[in-house]
C-alpha cells in the first residue's frame, strides 16, 4: 500500500511517525474520514472545508492548501488503484518537546491512507442494527467542540468498548443533560409521523458530511426534517431510526436497549434516504 507522508508517496512500511509527534503523545491533531465510490471522492471539498475549520479551531496551521490536500488525497487513491474504499487524512501538530506546549512543534505531520473498509456486514443493512445506550457521556460542547474532528477519541472508544460488552456493534451516547448526542462513530436520526429528526451540534453531535447529505435528501424527497433534543424515549417510540457516517453510510436501527423500534425492521423512509444516498455518491464529489 502506498501512503502519502509529508510530501512523498511511500510504501506503508516506510510511513513512520516519530515517538515525539504530539499527535501520538497528546492526541494533538485532526483528521477526516472520506469515501471514494467508483473513482469519485465523495464531497471532497466539503470534507476539506471541515478539515480547515477543525485546524482553525485548534490553531493548527495546515502545511498544504486545499488544492494540495485534494491532490494528495486523489493521488494516493490513484497510486493504490483504489476506486472504492476509505481515505483517512491526518495532520498532527508534529514533532516537539515532551510537554503540552504546541509551539515546540516546528512542522506539522501530514499523511493520507487510502484503503478498503467494511464497517458493518451486509446483513445489518438488510435487517437493521440492535444497539444500546452506554454510560459514557459525550464530552460537552463547552469542553471540546464536537464539530472538531480531533485525534482525541478516547471518549468514543470507551463507549465502543461498553457497546461490545453489551453485545452490540454500536451505541448511543447521551450528553450531560441526558439528551441523545450521537453514536460512537455515527449520527443518529429518528423518523416520527413522517418527519426526520436529529440532534443538533449543540447537543454534542458531529456535523457529519453524510448527516448534511440527509438534509439535502430530505429536501429533495419532500420529507420534513428538523434538529431537536431527543431522549431515549423518543428513540424507543420512533417509527424508524437510522444512523449515518462516512464509514457506516446509512444503516437502519431496529432495536435500542432491548426495545423494538417501529415494526422491528428497516422502514420506508430509511429505504428512501438510503436509495437516494446510493445515487448521490457516484456523482457528488471529485473524480480521481
Amino acid at each position: 500500500m502506498v501512503v502519502y507522508f509529508d510530501g512523498k508517496y511511500v510504501d506503508s512500511s516506510e510511513a513512520k511517525v516519530s515517538v515525539f509527534d504530539h499527535g501520538l503523545l497528546y492526541g494533538d491533531g485532526i483528521f477526516e474520514g472520506i469515501r471514494i465510490y467508483g473513482g469519485n471522492v465523495y464531497r471532497l471539498d466539503d470534507h476539506l472545508e471541515r478539515f480547515e475549520m477543525s485546524a482553525r479551531a485548534i490553531m493548527l496551521t495546515l502545511p498544504l492548501t486545499r488544492a494540495q490536500l485534494a491532490e494528495a488525497v486523489c493521488e494516493t487513491c490513484r497510486r493504490n488503484n483504489l476506486n472504492d474504499g476509505y481515505i483517512r487524512l491526518v495532520v498532527t501538530r508534529g514533532v516537539g518537546d515532551l510537554g503540552l506546549a504546541p509551539w515546540s512543534c516546528a512542522n506539522p505531520t501530514t499523511f493520507v491512507i487510502a484503503s478498503k473498509i467494511t464497517l458493518y456486514p451486509q446483513e445489518y443493512y438488510d435487517n437493521g442494527l440492535a444497539i444500546v445506550t452506554v454510560p459514557t457521556r459525550r464530552i460537552a460542547p463547552d469542553a471540546l467542540p464536537p464539530t472538531v474532528k480531533s485525534l482525541n477519541y478516547l471518549n468514543n472508544i470507551l463507549a465502543k468498548i461498553e457497546a461490545k460488552q453489551a453485545g452490540a456493534l454500536e451505541a448511543i451516547m447521551l450528553n450531560a443533560q441526558g439528551y441523545v448526542a450521537e453514536c460512537t462513530a455515527d449520527n443518529v436520526f429518528v423518523v416520527q409521523k413522517g418527519e426526520i429528526i436529529t440532534p443538533a451540534a449543540s447537543a454534542g453531535a458531529l456535523k457529519g458530511i453524510t448527516r448534511a447529505t440527509v438534509f439535502d435528501i430530505a429536501k429533495e424527497l419532500g420529507i420534513p426534517m428538523r434538529e431537536a433534543d431527543l431522549t431515549r424515549y423518543d428513540v424507543w417510540c420512533a417509527d424508524e431510526c437510522f444512523l449515518t457516517g462516512t464509514g457506516a453510510e446509512v444503516i437502519p436501527v431496529v432495536k435500542l436497549d432491548g426495545r423494538v423500534i417501529g415494526a422491528g425492521k428497516p422502514g420506508p423512509v430509511t429505504a428512501r434516504v438510503l436509495g437516494s444516498f446510493r445515487k448521490r455518491v457516484l456523482v457528488e464529489g471529485t473524480r480521481i
